[in-house]
């Protein structure tokens, strides 16, 4: 099987945003990147693991921050955006202005342990 290309992983993760009711930040720049890093993730490691944050290329230890990461719903619906920008809502796409830094959610244990 031929690997997914970063054009046809945008698609799928914008259906999958639609699905949710959310959308992925309209910076093509910045999501082409990110989808670049998931890529990169999932050839060096065999997941998807989220490129903002370190992977351990365990995917037991890691099954937190697969893409998309299991804070990404909470930190949308507070902030308007996942920790990566990747995913985010509407009003957060359309208010640039209106933007927060998404703090991480992650436990320190799985940060550093």
């Amino acid at each position: 099987m031929a690997p997914v290309t970063p054009e046809k992983l945008f698609e799928i993760l914008t259906k999958y945003a639609h699905s949710k009711g959310q959308e992925l930040n309209n910076n093509l720049e910045h999501t082409m990147s990110i989808i670049r890093g998931i890529l990169e993730n999932e050839r060096r490691n065999g997941y998807r693991g989220c490129p903002c944050r370190l992977n351990s290329g365990d995917r037991e230890k890691d099954k937190d921050i697969i893409c998309p990461c299991a804070y990404k719903d909470k930190d949308v619906e507070e902030y308007g955006s996942c920790y990566c920008g990747l995913y985010v809502s509407h009003e957060w796409n359309q208010n640039p202005d209106k933007r927060v830094t998404v703090p991480e959610r992650r436990p320190f244990d799985k940060l550093f342990g």
